[in-house]
């Protein structure tokens, strides 16, 4: 048996790597995404007695068992301390309906979970190296505001975030151009396809990476993938003693969220089943009905972090559902057992508008676009199921991130929390560039190569 952590390609299973390796290269030299050769299952007890751990317990015990070692007790509890400094409640809607609040973190988003322990995770590591580590992050609205919060003035550490020109809102623009310091932002002439495209030539770029320590921050990174499956085992935790299945509604764009649900229930967490909610950029939804995998330029919603054609975590997917194909996994033989385990669906913007009225009437809850859309993935799964569900939807995003739809669909004002409001004001760092790989290689080497 493997004594510490080792990782694979999804496109080669043969070629090993540490978690070092993984965390700062963040992607494979053939251009797949990394996978831990083994997910541990958790022993039952800590399963049945959840109520008796904090958050931070559980993602210790969690992410000591994925890293077997990898990292001494003392240093992975400090790495835990500091990522996980803020709650993730669960709200009640009706019996059959309940909402995890992902957003009490500084920048109001779910990625702030994933963001921080990254950060916190690649300090440790980055310690004592000579070089500077260079952070290549393509963003579709939260993800720079939560790398941006999590790097902001690390040491031997520097971000340089990519986000669609128009196509975020303004405060989330705000959160991820007003930092400096060791923070920098372009502003790209396309889609976030066109973003995440360009990080991902970087990698591969050998030339450049013989120029610079590059890694990544967006959800093709490990690193960040493995502490958002510590608040499904939370969720899971303050739903108590339960009869019925728990299922998990979550609204999705480059699926790191749902892979990590994946690897939750793979550890021992007895989700019954996942439910992928999608904006009209429904790929996954399509291929699960379907069976065919289609990508396609993604189209503009007012869920703009879901605004994906091409999302990066479906080869993790696949890999979970056809494990014992040697070198990458298959489409077409991951079918069958992934639409047993997820349910897809996918809405338009009014169906989106629409949703945040009635949540906020019925329940009198404000929900943002983004779960608004898990809202509507949930009630359409458990109105096709005829046995009682518990449903948690996962609100990935504070509402007054998108104050202008929830207030427009709700007639009622949006507080918006201080450490959102004081960014209003701020002044706008970033650099427009356009959506050619060229542009994004060029500004590195002008800016960071002497």
């Amino acid at each position: 048996m493997l004594s510490t952590m080792q990782l694979y390609s999804t496109k080669n299973k043969q070629a090993l790597v540490s978690l070092k390796e993984a965390v700062f290269k963040g992607l494979p030299e053939d251009n797949g995404l990394y996978m831990p050769t083994i997910i541990p299952l958790l022993d039952s007890s800590f399963i049945r007695n959840l109520g008796n751990y904090s958050f931070q317990e559980i993602g210790y015990a969690i992410s000591k068992s994925i890293f077997m070692g990898e990292i001494p007790d003392a240093d992975l509890w400090a790495i835990i301390e500091r990522s996980l400094t803020f709650p993730a409640p669960l709200v009640q809607l009706d019996e059959q309906k309940h909402v995890l609040e992902l957003f009490h973190g500084p920048s109001l988003a779910f990625k702030d979970f994933g963001a921080r322990f990254m950060a916190s995770l690649m300090g440790y590591f980055n310690a004592g190296e000579k070089d500077p580590l260079t952070i290549l992050v393509a963003t579709s609205g939260d993800t720079g505001g939560a790398v941006a919060s999590g790097f902001y003035k690390t040491p031997g550490i520097r971000v340089v975030i990519l986000y669609p020109s128009g196509k975020v809102s303004d405060l989330q623009e705000k959160q991820l151009t007003t930092l400096g310091e060791n923070i920098f932002a372009l502003e790209v002439a396309g889609t976030f396809d066109d973003c995440q495209a360009m990080v991902k030539q970087a990698f591969l770029d050998k030339e450049l990476r013989n120029q610079l320590r590059l890694s990544s921050a967006n959800s093709i990174n490990i690193s960040r993938l493995i502490p958002q499956s510590f608040y499904y085992f939370e969720a899971y935790k303050q739903l108590g003693q339960v009869k019925d299945p728990v299922v998990f509604s979550i609204p999705s764009g480059n699926f790191g969220n749902l892979t990590a649900g994946l690897f939750a229930q793979k550890m021992g967490l007895p989700i019954h089943h996942f439910i992928a909610a999608t904006n009209i950029n429904d790929v996954v939804p399509e291929y699960l009905q379907r069976g065919e995998y289609r990508s396609r330029p993604s189209k503009a919603t007012i869920s703009n972090a879901m605004d994906v054609g091409n999302p990066s975590n479906f080869a993790r997917m696949v890999d979970l559902f056809q494990e014992t194909q040697a070198d990458g996994a298959s489409e077409k033989a991951a079918w069958t057992p992934m639409k047993t385990a997820i349910s897809g669906y996918g809405f338009d913007d009014k169906s989106t508008r629409s949703a945040i009225s009635e949540v906020f009437q019925k329940y009198q809850y404000t929900i943002d676009p983004h779960g608004a859309v898990g809202y509507l993935a949930l009630k359409e799964y458990q109105l096709n199921e005829k046995t009682p569900s518990k449903g948690i939807i996962l609100e990935t995003a504070h509402p007054s991130k998108f104050i202008d739809e929830v207030e427009a669909a709700t007639h009622e004002p949006v507080e918006i929390p201080e450490r959102l409001a004081v960014l209003a004001h701020l002044d706008k760092l970033s650099t427009p560039v356009s959506n050619q790989y060229s542009a994004l290689k060029d500004w590195l080497q002008n800016h960071f190569i002497q």
